[in-house]
């Protein structure tokens, strides 16, 4: 669950309120907030409100953390955009200290001051909730994690650049094995380590019985998505100037999203493993592409077709039918000899 004070599309203002919700609905499911904007927020409330999600939780909640993703947020508040990367991260050093310290931190800033601070609770995740850094659209997000030896959460694809799918002018992003890279040396840099299955990749992703159906189904939903999002309401342009039906053509052949079947989310998966060299985890993006039944639907086939694949789920199960298979003129053999010998038997004893 992300935080978003403005631009009208993306409408949770509280990550961590929304959680709260969410959590009393569900038993076992994982929270996380994706993410706080650090800058947003004074280092010693955003630690104190996590700590009480641990607590309501019972461990279930994850902290999500990043600069603030739309520029018009950080306007609002008078924030100088060009700080907000460094604020996030002296705000992380700052909470992780709250975290695993036990002694009063006293820290002064230019934009915020602790003074013999501590925290009131301890987590209730020993030492702390998982944490995750954003890394989309610069190599800052990647430093910081290697720092802090946090997960990384990271779009899958060039989000700004001159690379594939932009038009935007901004220099384009590193490859994700280069990515990857930064992370490793960063950690390397400051004695922590950072491992690939702690590394998620974001990207949308909507399925169907057919990529026919999944492409009609999201058609003008994506298309509205992108345009009056993406582009007319954050500036953020891809390199297609077509009619707006066209957009998710463009997206999906270009490798952006994945819409289609379970088996194209499959092949799709294997390819961001390669071109990364090994992650952990794949977010699927939460957007409405089709109707909620649709959605539901997609999600579902997701959970019963794609996530067995990579989870291992159904691989003796696979196995034992194939071993099976292969020997059933042998075990149908021993079926009839056996049920003959039972005849014999009782035809004897009669």
């Amino acid at each position: 669950m992300g935080e978003h004070h403005s631009a009208g599309w993306e409408i949770i203002a509280s990550p961590e309120v929304f959680i709260a919700t969410a959590a009393e609905r569900t038993k076992h499911i994982k929270l996380g907030t994706g993410v706080v904007s650090l800058p947003y927020h004074h280092p010693l409330m955003t630690a104190n409100r996590m700590v009480l999600l641990d607590h309501l939780t019972r461990g279930r909640a994850m902290f999500g953390v990043g600069p603030g993703a739309l520029v018009s947020d950080a306007v609002m508040m008078g924030i100088n955009p060009p700080t907000q990367r460094p604020r996030m991260e002296e705000s992380l050093d700052v909470i992780m200290k709250l975290f695993t310290s036990t002694k009063p931190i006293t820290h002064e800033s230019d934009w915020f001051t602790l003074k013999e601070a501590r925290l009131h609770l301890r987590p209730y995740t020993k030492p702390h909730m998982p944490i995750a850094v954003a890394a989309v659209q610069s190599p800052s997000g990647m430093m910081l994690a290697g720092k802090h030896g946090a997960s990384i959460l990271t779009i899958s694809v060039p989000a700004v650049g001159t690379g594939t799918g932009n038009n935007s002018g901004m220099p384009a992003r590193k490859s994700l094995k280069e990515y990857w890279k930064i992370a490793e040396e960063s950690a390397a840099k400051h004695g922590k380590t950072v491992k690939r299955e702690e590394w998620r990749l974001v990207a949308h992703a909507f399925l169907a019985e057919t990529k026919k159906e999944a492409m009609d189904r999201a058609r003008r939903t994506a298309g509205v998505y992108q345009r009056e999002y993406f582009e007319e309401t954050l500036g953020n342009a891809i390199d297609y100037k077509g009619p707006i039906d066209g957009i998710i053509d463009f997206l999906v052949g270009t490798g952006q999203w994945c819409v289609g079947t379970p088996d194209d989310l499959v092949e799709y998966i294997h390819r961001l493993d390669e071109e990364s060299g090994g992650f952990g985890g794949f977010l699927v993006q939460g957007a409405e592409l089709g109707t909620r039944e649709e959605l539901m639907h997609s999600y579902e086939l997701i959970a019963r077709y794609v996530m067995p694949k990579f989870q291992g789920s159904l691989e003796n199960l696979v196995g034992s039918r194939n071993w099976t298979a292969e020997r059933k003129d042998q075990f149908q053999a021993l079926r009839r000899s056996a049920l003959t010998k039972a005849q014999e038997d009782f035809a004897k004893k009669r």
